[in-house]
């Protein structure tokens, strides 16, 4: 029987709303929703690249920590604050996901944070395989 593992990212956040950063639960990883503040100052960037560099870039740790990585991604979940945002988060997806191409949803919402441009969330399957080519 599989133990669920939640792991923390350190923010003073999982603890005041009572959430973890990521959970490993039947063979899967589920990152929370994740904002772009800079990992070691924790302040947040004017700039949506940055801030969507420094979400993805707490969401890697929390995939070592789990033993995974973006590659192993099934679905990513982007709540974009601003649709004139959307030409500017290509390029970070191409990086990202360019081979795995897991599924995706782009929402546009407003974000708890008037200062966020952006949240991601991803799920992970552990020991995913690669898929040579799209179906």
């Amino acid at each position: 029987m599989t133990m669920r593992q939640t792991i923390s990212s350190g923010s003073p956040m999982e603890e005041i709303a009572a959430y973890s950063r990521a959970v490993i639960d039947g063979g899967f990883v589920f990152v929370s929703g994740t904002v772009g503040v800079d990992p070691e100052t924790r302040e947040l960037p004017d700039d949506f690249t940055a801030q969507a560099r420094n979400a993805f870039l707490i969401i890697e740790r929390a995939l070592d920590q789990a033993g995974a990585s973006l590659d192993q991604t099934t679905h990513v979940r982007l709540f974009v604050s601003d649709r004139a945002n959307l030409p500017a988060i290509v390029p970070v997806l191409q990086e990202k996901f360019g081979k795995s191409r897991p599924a995706q949803t782009m929402i546009i919402a407003a974000l708890p944070d008037p200062k966020a441009l952006l949240e991601v969330e991803v799920t992970v399957r552990l020991n995913a395989y690669e898929i040579e080519k799209p179906i």
